[in-house]
């Protein structure tokens, strides 16, 4: 019987997460880099900024966030701020935020949007910022409201 085998394995399990840490720091890094490149364009391009607000989990409600910058989709919540923060624009319902907004923290971005969602629903961060851009100052936001 091999009484090391258990330190063998927990050894191996911290290199592995290690190694999965090392990676998706990796992939951060390369995504901010491609969201500073688009903060770079779009000022470069004059593209106008707008407030962003932020929707409920249930799409029902839209909360003002103090934030302004560029919605990256017609309809998703996606957004990169004149700050360069990116922002994904969802949080849960509440009255009081309907009175006060809400504060939405900038997060990481990765290089596959949407991963793990619908087929047709992800696509890479770069095609995403470079249609964003394509799209120039005539993009138009769909909120579904009138």
């Amino acid at each position: 019987m091999d009484d090391d085998w258990p330190a063998r394995r927990r050894e191996a399990a911290l290199a592995h997460d290690r190694a999965r840490r090392r990676a998706e720091e990796a992939e951060t890094a390369r995504a901010r880099d491609l969201v500073d490149h688009f903060l770079t364009r779009a000022r470069e391009l004059e593209l106008p900024t707008q407030a962003l607000r932020a929707r409920a989990y249930s799409g029902s409600a839209q909360y003002r966030t103090g934030l302004r910058g560029w919605y990256l989709q017609p309809s998703g919540p996606l957004a990169v701020g004149d700050d360069g923060g990116w922002y994904v624009l969802i949080t849960p319902p509440s009255l009081l935020a309907r009175l006060r907004g809400v504060r939405i923290a900038p997060g990481a971005p990765s290089l596959a949007v949407g991963r793990g969602a619908r087929d047709g629903e992800s696509m890479s961060l770069q095609e995403l910022l470079d249609r964003r851009l394509a799209a120039g100052a005539g993009f138009r936001r769909y909120t579904g409201s009138s």
